[in-house]
């Protein structure tokens, strides 16, 4: 491989919170490791690898001029996230007028429910649910619907399209959530899929907020727009989307939102502008215009590669080792979603014993029932296969 996937970067004081609310915020995180493991970051949904190196050019450049004062974004801003969706999602006809920042995607999220919803409206979103939309969803006075996706017969998870138009109905619901590929269970949909469930907010009247962040990371499949799926899905949808998990920049700040309907985008754009706060940082705007070019390609293309393996490897180890662990090997996303009902039932364990046990040894990983996986844990996998081949042979070890 062209670019370095294998060297174990150490983080730790490097204002990491993957690393550092380990030993410094109790509480917040996982426990702190016994004496003797040092900890292995697989919480957090951040990557443990060395960023392409056009990433640090792009910014260095900028900081070799001496004056950071006001700006605008540069053209090569919209025009790298226009050649960026063309060549990875196949997006034709997007223009700079249809793109508009964001300064996370979670903000966007609510900018856009602001517009199209009153305080305690009911939203509908998939569960197991990303623990971020649950809690600024909450926050903002919106009520939460979950339609629960079900697995099926090969443990690949489905939406199930009858609950969701069951819920829809009797919750009288005119905005959902949408996300795309899906976190935490790594679903990346197929076309008939999206188009089924877009058919439903077509004949409900739902807008649809599509939470693209993860569109990127695609182990297996295709990642297909939601916006792409028809003309009417194209107007009743606004795309979040972000390289920030792409290409680990979350802590520069700088998502974006692709809307095409110009009665919702000049809305969001007002309604995102009202905190005065919503405003590009000048550095995180060339770490996107670096990681956009060709050479980020090519670096996405062999992480993706790296991603897999590690994928690969995790769900064998876990078919193989630790009997009453169910998972579903993601189609994206780097994020393994455990299910450890049965190992907790066969062992007399809770999940919070189960968790402490890896916590103990180093293995810092989610507790899933923030993500309402009652007997689930989010591990990530976006770390060097020498660390993850490391976390499972301590779980072996030690907890399973």
């Amino acid at each position: 491989m062209k670019y370095d996937f294998t060297s174990v970067i150490d983080r730790r004081g490097w204002d990491a919170i993957a690393v550092d609310a380990v030993y410094e915020e109790p509480g917040f995180g996982p426990d702190a490791p016994k004496e003797g493991f040092d900890v292995i970051p697989m919480w957090v949904a951040d990557m443990n690898f060395k960023a392409v190196p056009t990433i640090q050019e792009a910014m260095i450049h900028r900081i070799e001029h001496p004056a950071y004062g006001y700006f605008n974004p540069r053209k090569e801003y919209t025009d790298a996230i226009i050649s960026w969706q063309e060549k990875r999602n196949g997006i034709t006809g997007l223009l700079p007028e249809h793109i508009g920042y964001e300064n996370g995607v979670l903000g966007g999220v609510i900018s856009v429910l602001n517009v199209l919803c009153s305080k305690g409206d009911k939203v509908l979103l998939h569960s197991p649910t990303y623990i971020g939309f649950t809690s600024s969803l909450e926050n903002n006075g919106y009520k939460i619907i979950h339609s629960p996706l079900v697995l099926d017969e090969n443990q690949v998870w489905r939406m199930d399209f009858e609950d969701m138009e069951k819920k829809i109905k009797e919750n009288h619901i005119h905005a959902a959530v949408f996300c795309s590929p899906h976190n935490p269970c790594g679903r990346v949909w197929e076309r008939w899929e999206i188009e089924k469930a877009m058919e439903i907010y077509k004949k409900y009247h739902v807008f649809v907020i599509s939470d693209e962040i993860w569109s990127d990371l695609i182990l297996e499949g295709k990642h297909i727009p939601t916006q792409s799926i028809s003309e009417d899905a194209r107007n009743r949808t606004a795309a979040m989307y972000a390289p920030s998990k792409t290409f680990n920049l979350a802590g520069l700040v700088g998502s974006y939102h692709i809307i095409y309907n110009s009665w919702l985008r000049d809305r969001v754009e007002k309604e995102s502008s009202l905190s005065h706060y919503n405003a590009m940082n000048v550095l995180s705007m060339y770490a996107l215009i670096g990681a956009y070019k060709e050479e980020g390609q090519q670096w996405v293309d062999e992480l993706c590669q790296v991603l897999k393996g590690n994928a690969e490897f995790a769900c064998t180890y876990i078919q193989e080792h630790f009997e009453g662990v169910e998972v579903s090997k993601p189609q994206g996303t780097y994020m393994l979603f455990l299910d450890c009902k049965k190992w907790c039932e066969k062992h007399g364990k809770t999940m919070d014993e189960l968790l402490k046990a890896g916590w103990d040894v180093g293995v810092a990983w989610q507790d899933g029932r923030a993500f309402h996986g009652p007997s689930h844990i989010r591990m990530n996998l976006a770390l060097p296969l020498s660390r993850v081949q490391e976390a499972f042979e301590r779980l072996r070890q030690y907890v399973f």
